[in-house]
């Protein structure tokens, strides 16, 4: 089976789709609610496999147990920015849901991606994250055992980079989030 954007020449030509004609499709139908729009490109998300669905309920504990109010915790809800309407699996959003009830968030304080066979697609998404001022992008590793964490964007990308293989890997943005990240893994 051909797969379409393997082929450099129809590749190079896809036509962006803008966030507003994406909502319209998807309020007639036209986009399956298992899609997420990448740089103007709308993209099947991946399945979730029992571990990814585990480690994602293992930071949604741990952050509940640390947010501060003013804040909320999403999961796989949609970030908008001007090209892309990435659903990342956990978000933290300043405010209230009240707040969020006739549109999507537009920047958020964490965003966390659990990453099994998706890491070149979610190191793609930090830049989006950059752009949109998300204050820090945790990736999970689990085939690698780390956890990448980027944080201060410059409005096009994250100045830092660390991989966390051992030790604690500390939130910045959010107090008292904290995970020894061996422990993650075991």
């Amino acid at each position: 089976m051909s797969i379409l954007s393997e082929v450099a020449e129809i590749r190079d030509t896809v036509a962006p789709m803008s966030v507003d004609f994406y909502h319209a499709s998807s309020e007639m139908g036209w986009i399956d609610e298992n899609v997420e729009l990448l740089r103007g490109i709308p993209l099947q998300k991946m399945s979730k496999s029992p571990l990814h669905e585990y480690l994602v309920r293992f930071f949604l504990r741990l952050i509940d147990e640390a947010l501060p109010q003013g804040f909320f915790i999403t999961k796989e809800s949609p970030l908008t920015t001007s090209d892309s309407e990435p659903e990342p699996d956990l978000m933290v959003v300043k405010g209230s849901e009240t707040d969020f009830r006739d549109h999507h968030p537009g920047t958020a304080e964490l965003v966390i991606e659990v990453s099994i066979n998706t890491e070149e697609r979610d190191r793609t998404k930090a830049s989006i994250y950059a752009e949109a001022q998300v204050d820090e992008y945790w990736i999970v590793l689990p085939e690698k055992k780390e956890i990448l964490v980027y944080t201060q964007s410059n409005g096009r990308e994250y100045e830092q980079r660390r991989t966390i293989t051992s030790g604690k890997a500390e939130s910045k943005t959010v107090a008292g989030l904290a995970v020894f990240v061996p422990e993650v893994f075991e």
